[in-house]
């Protein structure tokens, strides 16, 4: 049997009745001696009923203390105007002394809040076993829409943290991307300006190429120009005598 530890008022807001021991370790077998049999107080079908939905609400603590099994139920005992002013002064109580945040996701006053619930529910119980009945259903439905939302809650942070690193992961191959094409833009920039000096000293050699070719096709006209002035003064000294 798992062990757990004795509630006490200074544990939780709910009340218990007082521990009761359960079983004990085994002793040697006495003799049982006659006397007068005290007949158990056999509570009515009424109560018995509260009992049994105050147990299906909020279970019995059991814990084991030096071989001992001990028991602890919940209270059946019905509460006072004075008890539910006791305990909203515990409930405020509690807050400041556990430092409970007033605003925002506390852990603290959810727990308080929780046990007040359920001293709340226990109270009505007595009463009314169908009002408790129902509070407990709105209780439930309370939990496993708060646990919802913790899951939801846990999932989008997984989902945010997946894609920060995503993103970052993203940033770094982006980044890896652009070193590597501004050393491919280098690369390029450099061959265009090689590629430009070549250009250059093309055009500067056909340049100086064109102007020695058009001085020397300058200077063949003009000693084709002179030989062919020579010939016609030839030609004309020749022909003039003859005449």
């Amino acid at each position: 049997m798992s062990e757990r530890a004795p509630v006490s008022a200074e544990e939780t807001l709910v009340r218990y009745d007082n521990p009761v021991l359960v079983t004990k370790q085994p002793e040697k077998p006495s003799t049982p001696r006659a006397g007068p049999s005290i007949q158990p107080c056999i509570p009515t079908e009424a109560k018995r009923e509260t009992e049994e939905i105050l147990n299906a609400i909020l279970p019995p603590k059991e814990w084991e203390e030096d071989g001992q099994i001990w028991t602890q139920k919940i209270s059946s005992t019905p509460a006072t105007r004075l008890d539910v002013i006791n305990l909203q002064e515990m409930l405020d109580t509690r807050l400041q002394q556990r430092q409970a945040r007033e605003t925002g996701i506390c852990p603290v006053r959810r727990q308080l809040y929780t046990q007040c619930f359920d001293e709340l529910i226990r109270q009505v119980t007595i009463n009314c076993g169908e009002r408790g009945l129902l509070l407990l259903r709105v209780r439930d439905e309370a939990r496993i829409t708060m646990e919802a939302y913790q899951t939801l809650y846990c999932s989008s942070i997984a989902f945010g943290m997946r894609k920060a690193l995503q993103s970052e992961q993203g940033k770094s191959d982006l980044m890896d991307q652009v070193a590597k094409l501004e050393a491919e833009r280098s690369a390029l920039e450099k061959l265009c300006s090689e590629l430009k000096q070549k250009t250059e000293q093309l055009e500067r050699r056909a340049a100086e190429l064109r102007a020695a070719e058009e001085k020397r096709h300058q200077e063949e006209l003009l000693a084709l120009k002179k030989t062919n002035a020579q010939l016609k003064a030839q030609l004309e000294g020749i022909i003039a005598p003859k005449k």
